[in-house]
């Protein structure tokens, strides 16, 4: 994605500006509400004009207010994934999907419906009527119809607010499925960190209608743990599960984690507070953690009381949180042999990615 934007817009007493050049596949827009992310959307789709600027993408200039260029929505192809499907009710699923793809131009027709069909595992759906989908179904249609109009970008704005928990981490495997499968680059508007480190690599952060920074999605969480009451979470992909006695082990790259909660094959994403690793600097005798990794630091960054700690435990990456009088006590610094423990309740199922 080559993506270059210098723009202004002011909406009574709200200003917005942005000034950025991306080449990421896969950037977050982040910030609270009321941000501007939305409105950064609908400037780069063409629904909203600037008052100035300039924004380019893969080369074609889309506005340009000194060379008087303002090209229409129709005529940008960026495709736009809304917090609501917006699917039309008078269509089947099929009909849906093939609405973009049809008004395309034959050239510019590089996705098959059935290619994207079968990674979306939309074919037992096609010839029913949007009104009995579920919600998560009806964001796949929805996102299916945005691909098959062959779109340079795709914008997603909150496309998962509203939906349940389960539904969410549910439809998260399809839309990284889709978007790598079809090489689209992809600009993901969000206020939740959780979303954003699973579709993005990088993020640019606003705030009071203009872009404050911009980092990885890494770093932005890492950033989580200045803020009141704020923390770090570690996600962990963990393979197919075998049962052990009335406990679960997962394979972790060269370890075994044992959890209270069972999985499906394939990979399991789990979530971990960082505040939920306890770090001993030997082996302890007992503990109730069925969990002890021997790890090397890595390295620590801080904020304020609290320390991350960056472990390396066998060539898997694992974040914990501790207050700086424990890293004096533990002689914590990079290379640092470690023993982490982690109880199995800690962790918590966001999804299984094998879904079917």
């Amino acid at each position: 994605m080559e993506l270059d934007v210098d723009i202004e817009k002011r909406h009574g007493a709200f200003r917005f500006s942005a000034a950025f050049s991306l080449e990421s596949q896969r950037c977050g827009v982040f910030g609270p509400s009321g941000s501007g992310k939305s409105t950064l959307m609908h400037l780069l789709s063409g629904l909203l004009t600037p008052d100035r600027g300039r924004i380019s993408l893969a080369g074609r200039v889309l506005y340009d207010s000194a060379a008087g260029i303002n090209l229409p929505p129709e005529q940008r192809r960026i495709g736009v994934v809304f917090q609501h499907a917006h699917l039309f009710p008078h269509m089947n699923v099929r009909r849906n999907l093939l609405y973009g793809w049809r008004r395309t131009e034959a050239a510019d027709r590089r996705i098959a419906p059935e290619a994207l069909i079968g990674v979306l595992n939309l074919h037992h759906l096609l010839d029913r009527g949007v009104n009995r989908l579920s919600g998560g179904e009806r964001q796949r249609v929805a996102l299916g119809r945005t691909v098959l109009a062959c779109p340079r970008l795709i914008l997603m704005d909150e496309p998962l607010t509203g939906l349940d928990e389960e539904l969410k981490f549910q439809i998260i495997p399809y839309l990284k499925k889709a978007l790598d499968e079809f090489d689209i680059p992809l600009l993901f508007i969000s206020h939740s960190l959780r979303e954003m480190r699973l579709m993005t690599d990088e993020a640019l952060v606003f705030r009071d209608g203009a872009m404050q920074e911009r980092m990885s999605t890494e770093n932005l969480a890492r950033s989580g743990m200045a803020t009141v009451g704020g923390g770090y979470a570690n996600m962990l992909n963990l393979g197919a599960p075998r049962k052990v006695n009335d406990l679960w082990s997962y394979p972790w790259g060269e370890n075994e984690l044992v959890l209270t909660e069972g999985g499906d094959g394939g990979d399991n994403l789990f979530e971990l507070d960082a505040r939920d690793i306890v770090l001993f600097k030997n082996h302890p005798e007992a503990t109730s953690a069925r969990n002890l990794l021997s790890c090397t630091v890595a390295g620590t960054f801080g904020f304020n009381n609290r320390v991350g700690v960056e472990l390396d435990c066998g060539g898997m990456r694992l974040v914990a949180q501790i207050v700086p009088e424990s890293v004096r006590e533990l002689g914590i610094g990079p290379g640092t042999a470690i023993v982490a423990a982690i109880k199995a309740s800690s962790f918590r199922r966001l999804s299984s990615m094998a879904v079917c």
